[in-house]
Order: structure tokens, then sequence, then C-alpha cells
């Protein structure tokens, strides 16, 4: 089982943005930026996107695009990012990473500090707009 799955059944904490059926958005603990989320399906741990089955596939996206407006919505930035890389965790994810910059999806840069409480509040604020969708 995947540190993701872990995740996604709560067995492991996380700041949670977002949950349907099938999938599940948190906040990345080693953000780009504030905000900086991960979007993975709960019940499929390949850790190539393109492995996914078609309909889960697309599925996924939709899913994403709608965290990625309540991100918007809820941390300034000029753009939501999306990088999908899969080195780390062998689980599909996607990465939606606010803007101001192309600069600021480069994930080789030194990394904001944010605390716990701060994430907090930015999941609970991304909840909250994401709720409203």
């Amino acid at each position: 089982m995947t540190i993701f799955t872990k995740i996604a059944k709560g067995e492991i904490p996380s700041y949670k943005v977002a949950e349907d059926d099938q999938f599940y958005a948190f906040l990345d603990i080693s953000p780009l930026a504030a905000g900086h989320t991960l979007v993975i399906p709960k019940n499929v741990e390949d850790d190539y996107i393109f492995n996914l089955d078609p309909e889960l596939y697309q599925d996924l996206w939709a899913f994403a695009r709608k965290v990625a407006k309540a991100l918007k919505a809820a941390v300034p930035c000029k753009r939501i990012g999306v990088a999908v890389l899969g080195m780390e965790v062998p689980h599909t994810h996607i990465h939606l990473v606010p803007l101001q910059t192309e600069g600021d999806l480069d994930f080789r840069k030194k990394r904001p500090e944010i605390t716990s409480d701060q994430m907090a509040a930015i999941a609970a604020s991304i909840l909250a707009e994401y709720e409203k969708l």
C-alpha cells in the first residue's frame, strides 16, 4: 500500500482540500508554493497516469479541474500550474501549483516554509471553495 493510499484512507493525516468516491486532493507537505495540491485516485496505485483505465483517467482530470478552480479562488495567483511526474511516490498523482511566474513550477527550487496552522487554513479555504462548485 502506498503512502498516498494510506493518506486517502485516513491512516496518515493530511490537509484535505477535496474528496469524492474515487479521488482525494490534499496539500503537498513540501510545497512549491502555498496551496500546492496533490490529486490522486483513491483505489488505484499504478504509478503511471497513462496506465489508468480511460474512464478513470478522464474522471481524474475532471476532478482535478474542479479542485484547480477552487484552488485559484482560494489562493491568489495568476494561474494554476499542472505537473504529472510520479517519480517520488509510486501512485498516480497530479500536482496543482498556484503560479505567479513560470519559474514557480520548478521542482528543484527551495521550498517555502509554511506552518501547520497556515497549511490548515489554506486547506480549509480551498475546501470551502470546492464545496461551492
